[in-house]
């Protein structure tokens, strides 16, 4: 396939091949993929599709607004919503049949004023277990179970899970609120509630911390074939890289020893060289930061960006090699086929493989291969 001038082509049989293959390592009742912010830059409704034919039989999604973009694609699975603007309609999400995760009392009372008076609204609570982000409180907990309890009764809601994330801060920090959690499960109970879902642990927990598992997982970036533990590849796990981000070379430039290569001159050939122009730059996601330090692959060699990363393109400084218009040029794929990785790029620009593939767009184009695309 000739690359695009900009594009990222995502592999959607690498999807579905790890979560089956994450199914094998977790296999616990219930596995949800996650596909919010565009499935992590891969494409929500396409992964969706993937994530399922892999085995997932939940999605998660950050916003009802992602969860209705699913439902209008014509996806029918279970998916759970949980971050909520205070005007969202949740009436729209329950027509949806989109659970809402709930931390409040008053996100618990507007999910129940949401519903038709026949069908319950299907919700579910998240605790807050020591990431000091949303989730009920735990001095909070009693009233809030309380009165779900108080709404199952009257038929007006169905607390189908209670649920919490971990902070991956390290192992002794997520099994101490793994214990928050039990505590918010015996409240739970002791208020009459009987979730069918309890779920703790997203990718890094799910594979590493057993006591997270319960009964459902959710896998984030690891569907998507990145380790979700810093410094690994998803090889090491079984998992392929699903997306692949490259380009053509726009123009060539022969110069001499001692040339200034784009803004600030903080590159300077050391001597004649090549200079290769990629169109890419951080209009399209591309990090400024990751400057003279991000590796590509040209002609079948890994070089580095010389200077630095602007709005439209970047440089590369090729030495010798013989380059023409048109070549392909690939910032980021699959390692075992030679090319740089995300988590090389992470690694280049100070972050995690999460924000190297979530912050792509712009005018990079996207491509489906694979799955029924």
């Amino acid at each position: 396939m000739t690359p695009a001038f900009r594009e990222r082509v995502v592999d959607l049989d690498a999807v579905t091949g790890n979560v089956r293959r994450l199914r094998e390592l977790v296999p616990t009742p219930h596995a949800m993929v996650v596909v919010k912010a565009d499935a992590y830059g891969h494409g929500a409704v396409e992964c969706a599709r993937a994530a399922l034919a892999g085995g997932a039989d939940w999605l998660g999604v950050a916003e009802i607004a992602e969860g209705l973009a699913l439902r209008e694609a014509g996806i029918t699975a279970p998916v759970l919503a949980w971050l909520h603007d205070p005007e969202d309609d949740f009436a729209e999400a329950v027509r949806a049949r989109i659970d809402l995760g709930l931390s409040s009392l008053v996100q618990l009372e507007t999910a129940a004023a949401a519903g038709d008076g026949e069908t319950p609204v299907a919700v579910q609570v998240k605790v807050e277990t020591g990431l000091s982000r949303n989730g009920v409180a735990e001095q909070d907990w009693d009233a809030v179970f309380a009165r779900a309890r108080e709404l199952e009764d009257a038929g007006r809601i169905v607390v189908r899970g209670i649920f919490s994330h971990l902070s991956n801060a390290s192992p002794e920090d997520d099994l101490a609120a793994v214990a928050v959690y039990e505590r918010a499960l015996a409240r739970a109970e002791a208020a009459g509630l009987q979730p069918e879902l309890r779920h703790l642990a997203a990718s890094a927990a799910a594979l590493s911390l057993p006591e997270a598992r319960y009964d459902l997982v959710r896998f984030g970036i690891a569907a998507y074939g990145l380790s979700p533990f810093g410094g690994g590849h998803g090889a090491e796990l079984g998992l392929r890289p699903a997306m692949t981000v490259r380009g053509r070379v726009a123009a060539v430039r022969r110069v001499p020893a001692g040339k200034g290569v784009s803004y600030d001159y903080t590159y300077r050939t050391t001597e004649e060289t090549t200079l290769a122009l990629v169109p890419l730059g951080y209009a399209e996601g591309i990090p400024r930061h990751a400057s003279n330090r991000a590796p590509v692959s040209i002609g079948g060699r890994t070089f580095r960006i010389s200077g630095r990363v602007a709005m439209d393109q970047f440089i590369v400084d090729v030495g010798d090699l013989e380059v023409q218009v048109g070549d392909e040029v690939v910032l980021f794929g699959d390692p075992a086929t030679g090319v740089p990785s995300a988590d090389d790029w992470a690694e280049a620009a100070d972050t995690i493989n999460w924000e190297i593939v979530t912050r792509l767009g712009g005018r990079l184009a996207r491509t489906f291969v694979g799955g029924a695309a």
